[in-house]
């Protein structure tokens, strides 16, 4: 197959790496607007299978002539182009994936051409990161082996390995998402009920093998397309998890209007938003750099199964390839976005239209193929046991 990458980024940069291992795909072609970015991770990844491609995505025309010469194309460009890419697909009839975006209803948008990927044939799939992403296709799979699904219950972190002071935190993305995940509402179902609640709230604590005890609290955007996927859900929750504490001083700073979007004050005449001035204060100060981080993810899946209450739990923590120098979230979200494309291209996923992850990706073979690329999870199955009266 010949898979097309958008964007050259860290994100991009990881799935080509992925996709020139795989014995399946004969070509792969990088587009990056700066050619010479995109010439540089091809001299990185040295590979024959791999071309540099400039392409202006703006541009209809440009990306219209890169994406007709594929099988399949990875969008891992800003989610603000998402759409562009899933309408251009169709219009050159070539499937796409891409990296998710439910800032600004992208994703909706993108589940909206449904009628007319079916028409051209093909397939768009959107959300294929972390979370959203491999949480949802983890969740499609619990749910596949249960006759009723009650609860969906989620856990995600990307975190470093040594918890530095202030926050016990360092990012891998955008400082400027994590705020928006932190201040937005997040979206919950509880007691059958669909609900939003502040983000930050109900912090619990979670433990994982080698980490002790840790926190998990509510952020937005977790739960994706999950409550239109399973709108019977009795429960439905998504909390990220963090060193003990981080809530607790995040909120101090969200209730100083340290975050808050289009919000200024006056400093001696100038109107000055806090917001930026706080992000260009703390990125250089948590920005990952050379450390070591580590991706935990829990997911719950609660049901029935031939009328006994069942659950299903997937846990997997990787950690940062230090061979490659690839992050453990950059591991996690770009092997899931390059399997999930070679599954299209190999016809493993053969439905046409535009398919959220928990509904089209089949979730053993998802497994099987991150083992391959040594990313374990561990799948328990916990069956409640009904106690039985005895007889008088």
């Amino acid at each position: 197959m010949k898979v097309g990458v958008l964007g050259s980024g860290l994100m991009g940069k990881e799935a080509a790496r992925d996709l020139v291992s795989s014995d399946r795909v004969m070509e792969v072609g990088l587009a990056d607007i700066d050619l010479s970015r995109a010439e540089q991770v091809c001299h990185q990844l040295d590979s024959d299978k791999l071309t540099a491609f400039a392409v202006n995505a703006s541009n209809e025309k440009e990306l219209a002539n890169f994406m007709e010469r594929f099988d399949v194309i990875i969008n891992a460009l800003f989610y603000s182009f998402n759409e562009t890419v899933a309408k251009t697909g169709i219009k050159v009839g070539v499937s796409v994936v891409d990296l998710g975006g439910h800032i600004g209803h992208i994703t909706d948008k993108v589940l909206e051409l449904d009628s007319a990927a079916k028409e051209k044939g093909v397939t768009i799939i959107p959300d294929l990161g972390v979370a959203p992403g491999m949480i949802n296709i983890l969740s499609g799979y619990g749910a596949s082996k249960l006759d009723k699904v009650q609860s969906l219950k989620l856990y995600v972190g990307g975190i470093p390995l040594q918890p530095d002071p202030p926050l016990a935190y360092n990012h891998v993305f955008s400082m400027e998402g994590v705020f928006d995940h932190y201040t937005d509402p997040s979206l919950i179902i509880r007691n059958g009920i669909k609900q939003e609640i502040p983000s930050l709230s109900e912090v619990e604590e979670i433990y994982f093998d080698k980490f002790g005890p840790l926190e998990a609290f509510h952020t937005s955007g977790g739960t994706s397309t999950l409550s239109l996927s399973f709108p019977q859900l009795d429960t439905l929750e998504y909390k990220t998890i963090r060193y003990p504490g981080h809530a607790e001083k995040f909120q101090l700073l969200v209730d100083l209007n340290l975050t808050k979007k289009d919000y200024v004050v006056d400093v001696n005449g100038e109107k000055v938003s806090p917001r930026e001035v706080f992000l260009k204060v703390l990125d250089p100060i948590v920005e990952l750099g050379d450390k070591d981080d580590a991706v935990l993810l829990r997911v719950m899946v609660t049901g029935k199964k031939d009328n006994q209450e069942m659950t299903y739990e997937y846990e997997m923590t990787i950690f940062k390839d230090r061979v490659h120098q690839i992050t453990a979230m950059a591991r996690a979200t770009a092997t899931t976005i390059s399997i999930v494309a070679q599954m299209i291209g190999a016809g493993t996923i053969n439905k046409r239209g535009v398919y959220p992850p928990e509904q089209i990706v089949p979730g053993n073979i998802y497994m099987e193929e991150l083992r391959k690329r040594d990313v374990h999870i561990l799948e328990k199955k916990k069956q409640k046991q009904t106690k039985i009266a005895k007889a008088k």
